[in-house]
């Protein structure tokens, strides 16, 4: 005797061996033997075998259409083998009824299963629904065909331009869009990146890098909606100094300017005025809401993204000719150079000059400072007496001059990239980061000593992190360090102005004590600044491989730093060659370039000989 049964949703026969009430012993065709509960048998027969008839059953039920099956069933429930008597017209054979069983259990939309071997027919309105639902499938699956079809063979279809780059970026997964491109991209033995680069879909990389970036942070753009310039309190104080700043040409965001006012007694006072849009950015208001979300400006070669909308950049930057609402930190100086005695206020500060760099630095340089006799310019005294305040400054922070290092500016001019070295530590760096440390420094010391949360630029061991309690920073060799001198391009310093002004103004601080605010903005703070950095270098290497390009380099000079990291000479590019591996720290060698890819933003460095060693490395040069 044979039997057909439903093992793990799949029907199969066999041979009986032996049979209770309860269960059967069965023995397949390929010799597996198996116990069967007794309500998963479906049929028994006497003949012929189970092999022939499942193959039989099979050719039947490809010959059965599940349309007319449904017509003929009615709408009651019913049980395969009644309706394999129905619609064969005759007892039917075992194969008849294992094919019409096979048709029913492949036809789910058809007729829903009930039991073993029972089954109903699905409602008309629900069969035809699910008939819909099928043929929709079917159309997007020759649609997604369609399309990788041809984006394997390196055609757009239009479907794809308002795509990217966000299908390449942050796709949504479960679009035939970009199914069709997972499946084409394999097909093509390619990334997505690169075959829709094949596509001819990406004529531009800055743009590309430019929108994968906007895409990620700025996915609602970078303009601002319309906003009215805030109104400042109408009590401030008017201060009698008059201040310059010094900038280079393209800022628009003057956060801060200096003023020094001689004494007769030989002692000076300085002025340390820093832009106070804290003055009318309320907490939690829109305009709050805007520099929240963004959190910082972002900068890269060629442009920038602000934090602030333009008209209140124009409000509150501190722009020559103008009477500016400011927090100013004065420091009163002995004959000396010794610090006497500080003041903070909140007022307003008349800017009589924004110097900008390029026509400053011709004047006020190295060069200039060891030639008492030189020709005159403006603030000529004031700048060189403060370049030697923040020599004792920078001295009392125990830092020297003892770093050689260059900086580069990057300028652009339509396609064309100039890289521009600057060293570092000129007379106006040395001036302007000096008393900005020291704002910062003796800002964060007041508001620890007033017990007033803040938020710190805290390093320790290489590793800079924010925080809201007065950590040390070693690598500036200060107590405590809070960012206050930027509030119109980094949301801290707007943070820490409130509190700052708070204190100056004797109210309550803005952000209490275990502020969830003050925690919440380190957090997103420091998320967004390295990603805004990041995107920084990114755009910098990009435009460092463009010069390389442009200039037809294919060799460059580099100094080995360790192992395989190299920097170059006359680029701000740090970069692995594997192949200097074993050559001295220190060491100049000179490097082949090849393999530019702006896309990837990747290059191939390749050495080539030892130009020099360091002193003293005993290592003689081939």
């Amino acid at each position: 005797m044979y039997l057909i049964f439903e093992e793990d949703g799949h029907f199969k026969a066999g041979s009986i061996l032996s049979e209770t009430d309860a269960t059967a012993q069965v023995e397949t065709a390929s010799g597996k033997r198996s116990k069967i509960k007794a309500a998963n048998i479906l049929l028994r027969f006497a003949a012929p075998a189970p092999a022939e008839v499942m193959g039989e059953a099979e050719t039947l039920s490809g010959e059965l259409d599940a349309d007319f099956l449904w017509e003929a069933a009615g709408s009651d429930e019913f049980g395969f083998e009644q309706l394999a008597q129905e619609y064969y017209g005759h007892a039917p054979r075992p194969a008849e009824s294992v094919a019409l069983l096979q048709k029913l259990h492949a036809s789910p939309i058809h007729f829903h299963k009930k039991g073993r071997g029972r089954y109903r027919p699905a409602p008309a309105e629900t069969l035809a629904a699910a008939k819909a639902g099928l043929e929709k499938k079917r159309l997007a699956a020759e649609r997604q065909a369609h399309l990788a079809a041809e984006l394997a063979a390196f055609r757009l279809p239009p479907e794809y331009i308002s795509l990217l780059p966000r299908i390449l970026i942050a796709p949504d997964k479960n679009t035939l869009e970009y199914k069709a491109l997972e499946d084409a991209a394999t097909a093509a033995g390619l990334s997505q990146l690169r075959l829709i680069e094949r596509c001819g879909a990406i004529p531009s990389t800055l743009d590309f890098h430019l929108a994968s970036f906007l895409l990620e942070y700025f996915p609602r753009g970078t303009g601002f909606a319309p906003v009215a310039e805030p109104i400042d309190p109408p009590e401030l104080p008017r201060s009698h100094v008059r201040a310059f700043s010094m900038d280079d040409e393209a800022t628009t965001e003057i956060d801060d300017a200096l003023s020094v006012e001689w004494r007769g007694d030989g002692s000076v006072r300085v002025g340390i005025h820093i832009a106070a849009p804290a003055l009318g950015i309320a907490p939690g208001s829109e305009l709050d809401r805007v520099a929240r979300e963004r959190l910082s400006t972002v900068y890269y070669p060629g442009d920038k993204i602000t934090m602030l909308p333009e008209a209140l950049i124009h409000h509150y930057t501190l722009g020559e000719a103008h009477d500016c609402p400011a927090l100013s930190l004065y420091v009163d100086v002995a004959p000396d150079l010794r610090v006497l005695g500080t003041e903070t206020r909140v007022e307003m500060v008349h800017i009589a000059d924004n110097l900008r760099h390029e026509t400053l630095e011709v004047q006020f340089n190295a060069d200039t400072l060891g030639n008492p006799a030189g020709a005159d310019y403006p603030y000529r005294r004031e700048l060189v007496w403060l370049w030697d305040f923040a020599a004792v400054l920078e001295a009392g922070r125990g830092k020297t001059d003892a770093v050689d290092r260059v900086d580069y500016s990057f300028k652009l001019d339509g396609e064309r990239i100039d890289i521009v070295p600057r060293k570092r530590g000129s007379p106006i760096d040395k001036v302007v980061s000096e008393l900005m440390i020291f704002a910062n420094t003796h800002w964060g010391g007041w508001l620890a000593e007033k017990r007033v949360p803040g938020i710190y630029r805290a390093q320790a061991n290489g590793k800079t992190r924010m925080t809201t309690a007065p950590d040390p920073h070693q690598g500036l060799g200060v107590d405590q360090y809070a960012w206050s001198t930027s509030p119109l391009r980094r949301y801290v310093d707007l943070v820490n102005q409130r509190q700052l002004i708070a204190l100056a103004q004797q109210t309550d601080p803005v952000y209490p004590p275990r502020s969830e605010q003050l925690f919440s903005v380190v957090r997103e703070f420091e998320l967004a600044y390295d990603a805004y950095n990041d995107f920084q270098r990114r755009l910098e290497r990009y435009w460092m491989l463009r010069w390389l390009l442009q200039e037809n380099v294919s060799e460059v000079t580099a100094s080995v730093i360790r192992e395989d990291l190299v920097r170059f000479d006359n680029l701000p590019m740090v970069t692995r060659a594997p192949s200097v591996a074993g050559i001295t720290p220190g060491a100049k060698v000179r490097l082949a370039i090849s393999d530019i890819d702006l896309l990837d933003i990747s290059f191939h460095a390749e050495y080539r000989e030892t130009l020099d060693t360091p002193p003293d490395s005993g290592v003689a040069l081939p």
